[in-house]
């Protein structure tokens, strides 16, 4: 019997045994980097953008639509379960382009989402629910948020890997993929990709290794999730991140869905401005596209109701206006284009200080995070002597370099890498 202020109480807290989960990953990194007090200290683990000031940016263009739209003057009543349909209407546009939504636009259901997460959270249960595949296939790494999304959502669907990384070359590993897939994935199984800019790795594969993997999908009738997240953020072109997409919906008995985030590109981190887009096989007797709509709507209804208000309709106004539109894709080019320069001058760097190893995959690799090859000792010896955070696997997030940290960055992965080569000398 607990006594409580001198009150006797028979009842216990059926959450007594519960015990403390502290924040992993990068949550608890970005927790220590917080309390960091070292002056030089740098943050490679963050998933969002910054400016070469190390300051979040607000796109310009996502400055002036909400200028646009008087903000201040906006209701704050419920978005159809649905979501926004000018904003469904423009994110599919986006990913399918012109042609592709306009001739099949009654094969794919679109849904809004609570951002990127909410979308892959919903196919999971989704297919689980009506498609019932044996396995889903995750890349070897992957973000790490995708296991979790597909057990808590799809438990009765396997989690299997294939091997996307080749940790010797560090290059992307087609041939392990293709031969994984084909021996032991089953019919009907899915399978998640990154559309680009693969998160963790940075390394996509090439358009000859897209087809591939095209084809092989088609053949052995999986399921595709493709994981949109960097569309424009990757290479600073809208099209060319959506290339992958577009080429798969080409095949014509290939059925998947596209998990939208405008998170990165439209800088939207905290509005969880999302959509998800369902292509289905339009031969009778396939589902309709508005029958997928409503089972979707009924799935989310019961999760989170529907998806917020702010972030689409401030998506929408670029999205739509051709003004606002070209000064998006301006944006792009900012963005990416500071993360292309930070990648070579870190590159540069390294080779200046002669740091032992061959560095050419940082700049062979493409989006926000940097796979360095720096091991799990490596990164801790960086963090505890020069307070510079990564995630254990030597993930970087390049956004976190500024043209002020680069040399102070490279001159510590320099000192740990040589130092760690000679005590494996001895």
């Amino acid at each position: 019997m607990a006594i409580n202020n001198g009150i006797k109480q028979d009842r216990v807290s059926v959450f007594a045994n519960l015990q403390h989960a502290p924040p992993g990953g990068p949550f608890a990194l970005a927790a220590e980097y917080q309390h960091d007090e070292n002056p030089n200290k740098v943050d490679l683990v963050i998933g969002a953008y910054r400016d070469d000031n190390g300051q979040p940016w607000q796109l310009p263009s996502v400055k002036e639509a909400k200028r646009r739209m008087n903000i201040e003057s906006i209701d704050h009543e419920y978005l159809p379960l649905r979501g926004n349909t000018d904003f469904l209407d423009a994110a599919r546009t986006l990913v399918f382009g012109p042609t592709i939504s306009q001739n099949t636009v009654r094969s794919i259901a679109s849904i809004q989402t609570v951002s990127g997460t909410g979308a892959n959270s919903l196919i999971a249960a989704f297919l689980q629910r009506h498609a019932q595949p044996t396995n889903i296939w995750l890349p070897d790494p992957t973000w790490a948020n995708h296991v979790d999304i597909w057990r808590e959502n799809a438990p009765d669907v396997n989690v299997r890997w294939y091997p996307y990384y080749d940790g010797y070359n560090r290059r992307f590993n087609l041939d392990g993929t293709i031969k994984a897939l084909r021996t032991e994935a089953q019919e009907h199984d899915a399978i998640l990709l990154h559309a680009c800019a693969h998160n963790p790795t940075g390394l996509d594969p090439n358009r000859e290794g897209w087809r591939e993997i095209a084809v092989l999908c088609e053949e052995k009738k999986l399921f595709i999730v493709f994981d949109l997240a960097y569309q424009g953020f990757a290479s600073g072109d809208l099209d060319r991140d959506a290339w992958a997409i577009r080429h798969f919906a080409t095949h014509p008995d290939v059925e998947m869905a596209v998990c939208q985030s405008f998170s990165k590109n439209l800088g939207l981190y905290g509005e969880r401005t999302g959509a998800l887009h369902v292509m289905a096989l339009i031969e009778s007797p396939s589902p309709s596209a508005d029958s997928i709509e409503n089972h979707l709507v009924d799935l989310q209804r019961a999760l989170v109701s529907m998806a917020p208000r702010l972030g689409s309709q401030i998506a929408t106004e670029v999205l739509t206006s051709s003004e606002l539109h070209a000064m998006w894709r301006d944006d792009l080019l900012t963005m990416s284009g500071r993360i292309k320069a930070m990648r070579q001058a870190l590159y540069d760097e390294l080779v200046r200080l002669k740091t032992p190893g061959d560095w050419s995959h940082i700049v062979e690799q493409t989006g926000m995070f940097s796979y360095t090859g720096l091991g799990s000792d490596d990164v801790a010896m960086l963090k505890k002597k020069y307070h510079v955070y990564m995630l254990p696997s030597g993930r970087a997030s390049i956004c976190g370099l500024t043209t002020g940290n680069v040399r102070y960055t490279a001159q510590a992965i320099h000192e740990v890498v040589t130092r760690g080569r000679v005590e494996n000398d001895r």
